[in-house]
């Protein structure tokens, strides 16, 4: 096993912006001294006095002590030069996010460091392997990728191009959790892990945005309300910048030789055509601004409790709805049997079923029984505070009402979505959980740190294969393939991985 950078040794952080001092305000409080170096003047040290202000401030409310902010502290150094990192055990850049630019600056650090010294690049977009390809010794080189704001995310990728040495990797890997953070091995591939695999949560609501299945507002509820996401899709680009998030859509895209899987959003395009960037310019998805007003969530008015329900097959969806419909006070029937294929539950006219990537309006005709309502996932049924709902062309307004009714009377604010397959949350989770495949089926990342980077590096309530091995791989692949049929689109095309895991009954996890 590895061993973590003595703590005795020195730290060089090339690039004082937001990202190189919160790189170097996590090394200096873990005790190392700390070399902070940029080619604008003073701006190194002004970064480590807004270093110190934050160590201060920590220590007032009692996040770290008042002897420890002093140290890490003291230990703050910025240097005017590159000769000044002679000393340097590991150097790590954090400059702009040029090619040419990020290999000039190691080509003069390689001039300087001793050949033991690791050099590390905090890039989030470019090959590790690019920019190791001049160098004397490429196989020092790795990327440390950490995520913004450097002190509060957890995530930091240890990225290994074609050169990498692994022992080198595994020594920056076990520095990172010396360091506080949670550290995952990946190698050096478009987007690495986290730029790549959460493509789907962006590019399936935008997808459905653009086909009117709900507004961005009824959209994000759904993802935060049902889902456990912390923020919703729409809400989370307007966050980033639009452009920014167009931006790295369409370079993964271009990355992987035009994928439908990357395909950019045309809705989202318009948006940074116009200007609409969220909340840096005022305006994105949503408007911002003193008089701004934040638009609701579509749901449903309040409608007649029905008096009975008939809950049907076990699983733990019924079992959680059971729960909450009893301590409602209706009266449920349980039957251990599927009366109708894959049925949920039975009320008055309706026949409700969970998605599984067909329309309400196929599912309908599939199942002859016309008036179908569709059920989107949630994180957890029992905890939910919302749920989303579709209606078939040919389910009566009777009909979708007290399905309605019944979900409100369980205590869910509730959500229509218009007839699109696979809903919501279902799609997503399926298309997050289908990229996390490939990327294990490409060797990219393990099982496990792909969901570690997807929780810790955006903070998803859970991670995406973990989701999978909850929902059931099998019906992981039932929603991708019927997303597939409906759409014809190779974008929907099942990872080789889900297919196997299928075949012999296993887990992501298992």
């Amino acid at each position: 096993m590895a061993i973590a950078l003595d703590t005795s040794l020195v730290v060089a952080v090339v690039g004082s912006g937001a990202m190189g001092a919160g790189i170097a305000q996590v090394a200096a409080a873990a005790g190392h001294r700390v070399k902070l170096f940029d080619t604008r003047a003073a701006a190194a040290d002004s970064a480590i006095v807004a270093i110190r202000k934050t160590y201060g401030a920590l220590a007032a409310k009692g996040k770290m002590s008042a002897a420890a902010a002093d140290a890490a502290s003291g230990r703050l150094q910025s240097v005017a030069a590159p000769g000044d990192l002679a000393d340097a055990a590991l150097v790590v850049e954090a400059i702009v996010e040029n090619l040419d630019a990020k290999r000039q600056l190691f080509a003069d650090l390689e001039a300087v460091v001793a050949d033991d010294c690791i050099l590390a690049s905090n890039t989030s977009s470019i090959s590790v392997t690019a920019i190791g390809a001049s160098l004397r010794l490429p196989r020092r080189l790795v990327g440390m990728h950490f995520f913004n704001p450097v002190p509060l995310m957890g995530l930091v990728e240890i990225v290994s191009g074609l050169a990498t040495d692994r022992d080198i990797a595994d020594i920056i890997y076990a520095t990172a959790a010396a360091w506080g953070k949670s550290p995952v091995h990946t190698a050096s591939t478009p987007g690495f892990i986290v730029n790549r695999v959460a493509r789907p949560y962006y590019a399936e609501s935008l997808r459905l945005a653009t086909e009117q299945a709900a507004t961005p507002a009824t959209l994000d509820a759904v993802m935060r309300e049902a889902g456990g996401f912390r923020m919703g899709p729409f809400e989370l680009m307007d966050l980033i910048g639009n452009d920014v998030n167009f931006a790295v859509t369409s370079s993964v895209f271009a990355a992987y030789f035009n994928d439908p899987r990357f395909t950019p959003s045309l809705l989202q395009q318009e948006l940074v055509n116009a200007g609409f960037l969220g909340r840096k310019s005022g305006r994105g998805f949503y408007q911002y601004g003193d008089n701004a007003v934040a638009p609701a969530p579509q749901t449903e008015p309040a409608y007649p409790i029905p008096q009975e329900v008939i809950l049907q097959g076990e699983n733990s969806v019924a079992d959680t709805l059971a729960a909450r419909l009893s301590a409602a006070g209706l009266q449920v029937h349980r039957t251990s049997f599927q009366q109708e294929d894959g049925a949920l539950l039975k009320c008055g006219d309706a026949t409700v079923f969970l998605t599984d990537g067909r329309s309400a309006t196929q599912r309908a005709s599939d199942n002859a029984l016309p008036n179908t309502v569709l059920l989107d996932l949630a994180l957890d049924f029992s905890t939910a505070s919302r749920i989303a709902l579709a209606r078939a062309d040919q389910c009566n307004d009777a009909a979708y009402e007290i399905a309605v009714g019944l979900f409100q009377a369980a205590g869910y604010a509730v959500s229509p979505l218009g007839d699109v397959p696979g809903m919501a949350l279902m799609r997503t989770v399926a298309m997050l959980a289908n990229e996390a495949a490939d990327a294990v089926n490409q060797g990219v990342c393990s099982v496990q740190a792909v969901d570690t980077a997807l929780q810790n590096g955006v903070n998803y309530p859970r991670g995406p294969l973990a989701w999978a091995d909850s929902i059931g791989v099998a019906n992981v692949r039932t929603v991708l393939s019927n997303l597939a049929a409906s759409y014809g689109e190779d974008r929907y095309r099942i990872s080789p991985l889900i297919h196997r895991k299928v075949a012999t009954g296993a887990t992501f996890h298992g």
